[in-house]
C-alpha cells in the first residue's frame, strides 16, 4: 500500500514546539456524550511525542529528523492489518498501552501534518454515557456484536455491530432492511436468552445499554400474521399470563415500568421445579461469570442471607444516604437472594441485579470480563451504605496514638468507626488493622487503627517469566537463533543479556537488545531498563556487536533498514511515483568511523548479507532494461535528487512502511539508474529517520568519506530487479531454533500455605516512591516503612489471594497452588490483641478463576447450610462437590466463618426482633430460637437457614 500525505497549509507541519502546544491543549478536552474521539497507535504517538519533545525529560533530539514519526499507521490495532476495517479491532487492546484516544481536534491536526497510511480508515468512536444516577462518560472503543435472526428461521443468525447508544428502534429498522421485510408488515423484536427464554423489547426509545443487551446477544424479529395474531402469542400486562406465555417461549412484559426498574420474570419452564433451597444457578448474561461467582459465595454466608430472607433489611434501608445507592443495591440483592433460596428454580437470571450494579458502578455496566473480587468489594460497600443505620454521620476527629496504649487507641478507632458506620455488613465483615509508619529521617512513629472488610494477601513466590528472543550474531554465515530465556519478572535488560550469555558464551556487554516492529527498530533498550517494558507479543532481537559503547573512537554501530524501490508511472500528470517499501530484518552493522567511502560501505553491506544474497557475475547485465529506459527518458545529476523526500513531504507505504516522492520523470539521479560508467549497484544508500519513513540525505556515490553520527540510520534501497534476482528472501528469514524454545520449563513445585501468605502480608515494607507518606514532623513526604498487624477479626473473614499482577507494561496471573484449610483455620497466632478471644474459622465458600489475564472463567464452591454439603456453582449449573475439591490453584477469594457463630444473630437484630409489633409477633409465632435450628418461615420466597 502507499502512504497518502495531506500536508498542512504552508507546505509542511509547523515547528515541533507549535505542534506540542496545539495538541497538548486539545488533549485537555474532557469527554462529552456524543463527541467523536479517535484511536491512534500508541507506538506511533510515542514516536511523535519524542519528535516534538512532549515530555520534559525527552527534549533531547527534539525536532531531529531521526525521530520523525512519519504517517499515522494504525495497522497494529486492526484485527486483520491486510484488510484494515475500523469496525473490527484486535481483542483486548488496552488504553495508553496499545492505543491513545484523541479528540477530533487533535486527530485532525495530526492527520493534516502527517497523513495516514493509504487504505486505512480512521478509527472513530463515540463517547457514550454510563450509569443512571452516577454519570460516567467513556469512549466506546469496542462496538457490541449482536446476532440477528427471524422468528421462523432461528438457526440463521447474522452478526452485526452496534453502539451502546443505538436504540431498539434503530436496530429494528436495521433488521427489517437486513431481512427485506416490507413496510406494510408489523414487527416485534425479542431477546432470546436460552432455548425457551425470550423477552419482548417493547420500548423502542431504549438504547442498547438501557435494554441491557450484551455481546453475542441473539435478537429475534417476528412478523405479524395475516389475521393480526402473532406467532409468539399476544403480549399482555397480566402476570397471570406469564406462565402460559413462557410455555410458548414468550414473556409477559410489564408495560408501565421505567427503564431502570423493570422486573421481568426471566425464569423459563426449564428453570422451574422443586430443588433444595440455595442450589439455584445464575445464568450468564455475557461474561458475567465473575458476578455469579461472587454472588454464590455471598449467598452461602448464612447470617447475611437470613437477614434478607427475614426482611430485616426493609427496616434499615437508608435511601437518603448520599454515599449509598438509594437503596437499589440492597433491594435488588434481596430480590435475588429470595429467588435463590425459594426452592422453586434450578436457575434464575440476575438481570435486575446486574442492571442496578451498572447504574452505580459504570465499570460493571458493560459485558466485558471483570474481577469477582472487585465486584465483591463494591457490593459489600454498596450494601453497607444502603443499610447504614446511621442517618446523619457525625464529624469525628482522627487522633494519632501519641504513645497511648494500643488498647485505648484501638477502642477509640472502632468506636469512631461505628459512629459513622453501623450496618449488617459492619457487624459481619469488618475487622481492625493496626498500621505502623516510621519516618526514615526523623524516626517519627505513627500508629493508627483502621477498619477492613477483607484481607488482600500477596503470594510469596519466586517471580520469573520467559521471554523469547532472536540472536543475530556478528558472523554473517550464522543463521539467526531463537532462544527462550528465563529471567526475573521485575528484572532488567541486563538480566536478559546475562541469561542469553549463559547459553551462547557471548559477553553481555557485547549485546544490543531491540524491539523490531514492521521491519524497523521500534526501540533500543538500555541495560538498566526494566523487563516490564517488554510484552510477550513484542519481537525482541538481540544483536552481537564488537563494541559496547556508542562513544568508541574507532567503530560505529550503524542501524540499517532494507527498502525496495518502486517506480510507478502516472501519465495523467506526467510524473513518476517513486516509493520505497520496508522489508526483511533490520541490521546493526559495525563500520569504521572514519574514511568509509561509498564503495567501502557497499562492500561491508554485501559481506554482512552474504548468507542470503548473491553478487551478480561480471557478465550479468540485469540492469540493461533500466539503461534503455534511462536513454529513452534522459537523466539529470545527483543534485536534483539530493533533497528528495526530506521531511517526508511526499511519502508512501506498502504493506508495512515506506516512502514516496513525487518528481518529474526526468529527475532520477545517475545513482538510481546507473547510466554512467560507474558500477551498477544492487542498492543505493539514504540516511533516513528512525522509522525509515522519511529521507534525510541522499548519499552520493563518489570517493569522498561518508560522515555518520551516533544517531544516523541508513536505508539500503534495493532495485526491484536486483532484489528479485539476487536476494533470497526465504534464506534471509530462516532461523535456527534452540532447544530452550520447545523445552518444557522445569518448575519446582512450590508448596505455599495460606499462613505463608498471611505472614508475608504482615512483613514490614518500605513505601514506594509513588506512594509516599507525609511526615507531620518533617513536614514533607517520605518513603516510610509500613507494617500491618491484625487487631480484631470479623465473623466472616474474606481472604483475597492477589493472583493478578499488572502495570502499564505487564500483565500476569499467578497459578501457584496455595494450600488452605477447609476446617479449623486458627488465626490467633497472627492477632496481637491479647484480649481478642476465639479466632478459629471454617471455610464456607471459594471464588475460583480459571485461565489468564483479560479473560478466563469464574466459578464458585459453596457449603450449603441445608445439608452441610459442598456444591460447585458454574453459572446456571449446580452440582455436588467434595470438600477436597475446593482447594485448587484456581482458588481466588476465600470465605471463612468464625466457628460457633453459625446461628448467632447480632445483638441489634435480636433487639429489633423483640420490638416488633404484636401483628408481626403473631406472624412469627412459629419461629423458635436459632439454637433449635429453625427460623421464621416468612413469606413464600423466604427460606429457613440453620
Amino acid at each position: 500500500m502507499t502512504i497518502s500525505i495531506i500536508m498542512a497549509e504552508g507546505g509542511g507541519p509547523p515547528e515541533p514546539k507549535v505542534q506540542k502546544s496545539q495538541v497538548s491543549s486539545d488533549l485537555k478536552k474532557e469527554l462529552k456524550k456524543g463527541d467523536t474521539w479517535y484511536l491512534v497507535d500508541a507506538k506511533w504517538f510515542k514516536q511523535w511525542k519524542k519528535y516534538v519533545g512532549y515530555d520534559s525529560w525527552d527534549m533531547y533530539g527534539m525536532g531531529d529528523q531521526a525521530t520523525f514519526p512519519g504517517p499515522i499507521d494504525n495497522s497494529a490495532l486492526y484485527k486483520d492489518p491486510q484488510t484494515p476495517d475500523c469496525q473490527h479491532l484486535k481483542e483486548h487492546l488496552i488504553d495508553e498501552l496499545d492505543y491513545m484516544l484523541l479528540p477530533t481536534e487533535a486527530w485532525d491536526k495530526l492527520v493534516s501534518w502527517y497523513g495516514m497510511v493509504n487504505g486505512q480508515q480512521p478509527i472513530a468512536r463515540k463517547v457514550v454515557e454510563h450509569g443512571m444516577f452516577v454519570k460516567h462518560c467513556k469512549v466506546e472503543v469496542y462496538l457490541m456484536e449482536l446476532k440477528l435472526c427471524q422468528n421462523d428461521n432461528l438457526d440463521n443468525c447474522v452478526s452485526q455491530q452496534f453502539s451502546k447508544a443505538d436504540t431498539i428502534d434503530y436496530i429494528e429498522k436495521e433488521m427489517r432492511k437486513l431481512f427485506a421485510i416490507g413496510e406494510d408488515k408489523e414487527t416485534r423484536v425479542w431477546n432470546k436468552y436460552m432455548s425457551n427464554t425470550y423477552e419482548h423489547l417493547n420500548k423502542p426509545e431504549n438504547t442498547v445499554q438501557d435494554a441491557g443487551l450484551y455481546q453475542g446477544q441473539i435478537l429475534v424479529i417476528e412478523q405479524q400474521n395475516e389475521d393480526g395474531t402473532w406467532p409468539r402469542g399476544n403480549v399482555t400486562n397480566k402476570s397471570s399470563s406469564s406462565a402460559r406465555n413462557m410455555e410458548m417461549g414468550t414473556y409477559s412484559a410489564p408495560a408501565t415500568r421505567s427503564s431502570y426498574s423493570s422486573t421481568y420474570d426471566y425464569t423459563s419452564e426449564r428453570g422451574r421445579g422443586q430443588v433444595q433451597p440455595g442450589l439455584c444457578g445464575l445464568s450468564n448474561l455475557g461474561n458475567t461469570c465473575f458476578m455469579n461467582s461472587a454472588l454464590q459465595c455471598l449467598s452461602n454466608v448464612a447470617v447475611l442471607t437470613r437477614y434478607f430472607l427475614e426482611n430485616h433489611y426493609q427496616e434499615e434501608l437508608n435511601s437518603d444516604n448520599p454515599l449509598g445507592m438509594k437503596g437499589e443495591i440492597a433491594k435488588t440483592y434481596a430480590e435475588l437472594i429470595k429467588q435463590i433460596w425459594s426452592g422453586k428454580y434450578s436457575y434464575t437470571i440476575p438481570r435486575n441485579f446486574k442492571t442496578a450494579v451498572g447504574r452505580f458502578a459504570p465499570q460493571f455496566s458493560g459485558y466485558q470480563q471483570q474481577d469477582s473480587h472487585e465486584l465483591l468489594a463494591f457490593l459489600l460497600d454498596g450494601l453497607h451504605e444502603d443499610l447504614n443505620r446511621i442517618r446523619k454521620k457525625p464529624y469525628v476527629e482522627l487522633r494519632d496514638a501519641d504513645g497511648r496504649p494500643d488498647e485505648e487507641v484501638a477502642e477509640e478507632a472502632w468506636k469512631n468507626h461505628r459512629l459513622r458506620n453501623d450496618s449488617i455488613i459492619v457487624d459481619t465483615f469488618h475487622g481492625l488493622f493496626k498500621s505502623t509508619l516510621v519516618c526514615p529521617e526523623c524516626s517519627k512513629i505513627s500508629i493508627t487503627f483502621d477498619p477492613f472488610c477483607y484481607l488482600s494477601l500477596p503470594l510469596p513466590i519466586k517471580k520469573e517469566r520467559y521471554i523469547e528472543v532472536v540472536l543475530i550474531r556478528m558472523d554473517p554465515a550464522a543463521k539467526p537463533m531463537q532462544y527462550k530465556l528465563c529471567v526475573p519478572k521485575m528484572g532488567t535488560v541486563q538480566d536478559l543479556c546475562e541469561a542469553l550469555s549463559r547459553l551462547t558464551k557471548i559477553s553481555p556487554d557485547k549485546m544490543v537488545v531491540t524491539d523490531v516492529y514492521n521491519h524497523r527498530f521500534h526501540k533500543v533498550f538500555a541495560p538498566d531498563e526494566g523487563l516490564s517494558h517488554i510484552l510477550d507479543r513484542d519481537d525482541i532481537y538481540v544483536y552481537e556487536v564488537p563494541v559496547n559503547t556508542c562513544d568508541d573512537p574507532d567503530t560505529l554501530i550503524l542501524p540499517v533498514y532494507m527498502r525496495e524501490r518502486k517506480v510507478r508511472q502516472n501519465p495523467s500528470y506526467n510524473y513518476n511515483n517513486v516509493s520505497t517499501v520496508l522489508f526483511g530484518t533490520p541490521l546493526l552493522v559495525p563500520i569504521p568511523r572514519k574514511n568509509t567511502t561509498y564503495e567501502d560501505l557497499y562492500r561491508i553491506m554485501l559481506q554482512k548479507m552474504s548468507r542470503y544474497i548473491q553478487e551478480p557475475d561480471s557478465g550479468d547485465e540485469w540492469y540493461v532494461e533500466e539503461i534503455k529506459n534511462c536513454v529513452k527518458d534522459g537523466v539529470i545529476g545527483d543534485d536534483d535528487m539530493k533533497n528528495d523526500n526530506i521531511d517526508g513531504e511526499a511519502e508512501s507505504e506498502e504493506d508495512s512502511q515506506g516512502n514516496d516522492s513525487l518528481m518529474n520523470d526526468n529527475s532520477m539521479s545517475d545513482d538510481d539508474v546507473n547510466c554512467d560508467n560507474r558500477p551498477h549497484r544492487m542498492f543505493t544508500f539514504h540516511l533516513v529517520n528512525s522509522y525509515g519513513s522519511a529521507e534525510i540525505e541522499h548519499i552520493r556515490d563518489d570517493d569522498r568519506p561518508i560522515k555518520f553520527t551516533n544517531r544516523s540510520y541508513l536505508a539500503l534501497d534495493w532495485d526491484p530487479k536486483a532484489k528479485e534476482k539476487y536476494y533470497d528472501e526465504k534464506q534471509a528469514e530462516e532461523l535456527d531454533v534452540d532447544e530452550t524454545v520447545n523445552a518444557t520449563p522445569m518448575r519446582k513445585r512450590q508448596v505455599i500455605s495460606l499462613k505463608d501468605c498471611i505472614q508475608l502480608f504482615l512483613v514490614k515494607e518500605k513505601l514506594g516512591a509513588d506512594d509516599p507518606w507525609y511526615c507531620p514532623r518533617c513536614k514533607k513526604h517520605q518513603q516510610a516503612t509500613k507494617k500491618f498487624d491484625l487487631w480484631s477479626l470479623p465473623k466472616i473473614l474474606v481472604i483475597h489471594l492477589k493472583r493478578f499482577s499488572y502495570n502499564r507494561y505487564w500483565r500476569d496471573k499467578l497459578d501457584t497452588m496455595v494450600e488452605f484449610p477447609t476446617r479449623d483455620l486458627d488465626m490467633s497466632e497472627f492477632i496481637i490483641n491479647d484480649g481478642h478471644g476465639y479466632a478459629t474459622y471454617d471455610l464456607i465458600g471459594v471464588s475460583n478463576h480459571y485461565g489468564g489475564m483479560g479473560g478466563g472463567h469464574y466459578t464458585a464452591y459453596g457449603k450449603s447450610r441445608e445439608d452441610g454439603q459442598w456444591y460447585y456453582y458454574d453459572d446456571s449449573s449446580v452440582s455436588p462437590a467434595s470438600e477436597d475439591q475446593c482447594v485448587s490453584k484456581a482458588a481466588y477469594v476465600l470465605f471463612y466463618e468464625l466457628k460457633g457463630s453459625r446461628c448467632e444473630r447480632s445483638e441489634k437484630q435480636t433487639a429489633q426482633a423483640n420490638r416488633k409489633s404484636a401483628a408481626a409477633t403473631q406472624s412469627s409465632a412459629n419461629c423458635t430460637d436459632c439454637d433449635n435450628g429453625t427460623t421464621s418461615s416468612g413469606e413464600d420466597d423466604s427460606m429457613e437457614i440453620n
